[in-house]
């Protein structure tokens, strides 16, 4: 049995005042200001045009939040500041939660969604700034490149020649598994401002004579093929229930007989209470994007189904469905 919350974590959960302070500083570049040497406050606000005695008082919050250090009149970044929160480091990931703030606005409007049901956004800010997808995408590229081998290690791709990576963003699917299976050739189809990231992503893989780029709308172009596997890596979540069935009997007809559909996506549990940190995406997407949503494993089993897949499995739990081509 679960324990009760305590009166202190409730309020815990209902500040959002580091969360804010984090991202002001993110978007004030507060620690690529101050970088590897510690600074006075009055040479940072010089560095990112601050007011001197206001941006102190947010020097000390962080301070106090571990993400900067200080020293007499100096502060410093901390380590995990410098690692991932200077925009010179390999490792930033800065553009994510500038990504974040420029969602703060939507979420202020999460009662009024909640009252009428109507969306505070009719694009997603991919579409709005496309410097700052383009951004985020790379980042998540990054962190993808972590997880990607393992993943396609998992599916047992061994004997499947042609891949497409639907909506495939960076590459990063597409890349670690052309980088698992020496036979595998695969085909990025995405939007044409998306593939401008991807044709670098593959030449820094060195993949370019195996991945071929694809410039397309999913939603309304052929996808080409046949092809032996059809990958959809979290894209449904942006789209409606008829939009994805649709995509899905759009991927079962450029598929070969005895080809695979795997649908890897951040699905709900039956009671959709669970996984909890899937719960908050949903209402990430409900006031993030026009019509998006989380969906359970068993309507995207429903979308293979009935469009004519066979064996259509929960491969991982809340996580991955596949469907075979008869």
């Amino acid at each position: 049995m679960s324990r009760e919350l305590s009166l202190a974590e409730v309020f815990q959960l209902g500040y959002y005042w580091e969360t804010k302070i984090l991202l002001t500083a993110v978007k004030l570049d507060v620690f690529s200001a101050i970088d590897e040497r510690p600074k006075a406050v009055q040479d940072i606000a010089g560095r990112i045009q601050a007011d001197e005695p206001t941006l102190a008082l947010l020097l000390n919050a962080l301070v106090a939040m571990k993400l900067l250090t200080k020293e007499g009149d100096l502060y410093g970044n901390s380590s995990a500041s410098l690692k991932h929160l200077v925009r010179h480091s390999a490792q930033y990931v800065g553009h994510l939660l500038l990504l974040h703030d420029a969602e703060w606005n939507n979420w202020g409007q999460l009662e009024e969604t909640i009252r009428t049901g109507r969306r505070a956004v009719d694009r997603h800010v991919f579409e709005t700034d496309p410097e700052l997808g383009s951004n985020v995408l790379a980042v998540l590229h990054r962190i993808g490149q972590q997880s990607g081998p393992d993943f396609a290690k998992r599916l047992k791709l061994t004997g499947s020649e042609r891949l497409l990576d639907l909506g495939g963003g960076a590459g990063t699917n597409a890349i670690a598994f052309c980088q698992v299976y020496s036979e595998l050739r695969a085909t990025v189809l995405d939007l044409p401002a998306t593939l401008k990231l991807t044709e670098k992503t593959i030449k820094d893989a060195g993949l370019e004579s195996r991945i071929t780029l694809y410039p397309g709308d999913f939603n309304r172009d052929q996808l080409g093929g046949p092809y032996d596997v059809v990958l959809m890596s979290d894209i449904l979540h942006y789209q409606t229930f008829q939009m994805n069935q649709d995509l899905v009997k759009k991927a079962f007809e450029s598929l070969a007989p005895g080809g695979r559909l795997i649908v890897k996506d951040r699905f709900l549990d039956e009671a959709g209470t669970g996984p909890a940190w899937t719960t908050a995406f949903t209402i990430h997407i409900l006031v993030n994007t026009q019509h998006g949503s989380c969906y359970k494993c068993r309507d995207a089993m429903q979308w293979l189904t009935q469009s004519g897949f066979g064996s259509v499995v929960e491969l991982e739990k809340t996580a991955v469905v596949q469907g075979v081509k008869p």
